[in-house]
């Protein structure tokens, strides 16, 4: 009988301690950025996001050698503050592309938060950054 109620017991701690561990808030929830009406904002709109991205990507040096072109895909997500987070390559390319591309996100001013219902919200983004060596032959 003790046996049974410790085991019993043990259950009960298991399955309360996974929930708490694995139930985020509302407020941690990620959402995508093709799912809410709000969605963020760079300041200036994408085309002052994509020119950013183009004028602080530095070609990777091994890139250039190795004559590595083509796109990297990158997710991230805007924090309720407008700030950029968690970001990661999703597809790359080598060669310090990858990094290359995560450390200009990086570098990213605050944009304007996306909102649901009024309230701002954490969302991501999955965007392609293009490696084209202009001085490859």
């Amino acid at each position: 009988m003790k046996r049974t109620t410790i085991i019993a017991l043990m259950m009960l701690f298991g399955i309360s301690f996974s929930k708490a561990q694995t139930s985020p808030t509302a407020e941690d929830k990620i959402h995508s950025f093709v799912s809410i009406k709000n969605p963020p904002t760079f300041p200036g709109g994408m085309a002052a996001f994509y020119k950013f991205l183009g004028e602080n990507i530095k070609y990777p040096e091994q890139a250039k050698k190795e004559n590595i072109q083509g796109t990297v895909f990158v997710s991230f997500v805007i924090e309720k503050d407008g700030s950029v987070s968690n970001v990661k390559t999703v597809r790359g390319l080598g060669a310090g592309t990858d990094q290359e591309a995560e450390r200009v996100l990086g570098l990213s001013p605050n944009w304007v938060a996306g909102t649901l219902d009024g309230k701002p919200v954490r969302v991501k983004y999955n965007i392609p950054i293009k490696f084209a060596n202009k001085t490859a032959k």
